[in-house]
């Protein structure tokens, strides 16, 4: 596992969810935020956020123009520092690969696993485990994309049950990292089940077909 940037996404998820929105300029924070956006989900996003900001050597004139709140982004910092710390301690190698997202998106999955939501044939998201119906959250990066399965890290209920930072996974990598939750019968129905054209494909996807 990278565990560079999985200590990255996770302090950022933690402190950087929450972007500056001036009023005047919700456009601009709008596609600030929007310009961040990576293929498979939020959690590469926040990721992308953390390593800009990184390469400008954490630069609080960054923040400002990209209309991101400086005292959350140093607090991830902060927190990184020290898991980073605690994980020399007790002597677990920090290696890192910004490169590989499968990686990346099966540490969150090993971790998130009983988050697990796949596509309907409807179009709707249901849970796997105690099926409910749940929908991706308008501010994520996987608003408009349609990705058989995700990973969610938790549930908001407003006017829809909406999933928060949410990640694009494969089935397969469940029976992986959790053999002892998830079933072959868990995801067969969902891995062959035939859908709606251009239904179930990223913009990725589609953009190769």
């Amino acid at each position: 596992v990278c565990v560079f940037p999985c200590l990255c996404v996770v302090c950022a998820y933690v402190h950087v969810c929450t972007c500056v929105h001036v009023q005047d300029k919700a456009v601009l924070a709008d596609t600030a935020r929007q310009n961040f956006f990576r293929p498979g989900g939020d959690h590469l996003t926040l990721l992308n956020v953390y390593n800009e900001w990184h390469e400008t050597n954490f630069s609080t004139q960054w923040c400002f123009e990209n209309y991101i709140q400086f005292r959350s982004m140093r607090r991830a910092r902060d927190v990184r520092d020290q898991l980073e710390s605690l994980m020399e301690r007790v002597e677990i190698e920090v290696t890192s690969n910004l490169g590989d997202a499968t990686a990346i998106r099966k540490a969150i999955t090993s971790g998130f696993f009983y988050h697990t939501a796949r596509l309907s044939k409807g179009g709707d998201y249901k849970t796997v485990k105690q099926p409910q119906t749940v929908h991706v959250h308008p501010n994520s990066s996987l608003f408009q994309e349609t990705p058989r399965w995700l990973i969610y890290h938790e549930l908001v209920m407003t006017t829809k049950e909406y999933m928060r930072q949410v990640i694009e996974i494969e089935p397969s990598w469940l029976l992986e990292v959790a053999p002892h939750y998830y079933k072959e019968k868990d995801i067969e129905d969902g891995a062959s089940r035939k859908m709606p054209k251009r239904v179930g494909a990223t913009s990725a996807t589609l953009r190769s077909t």
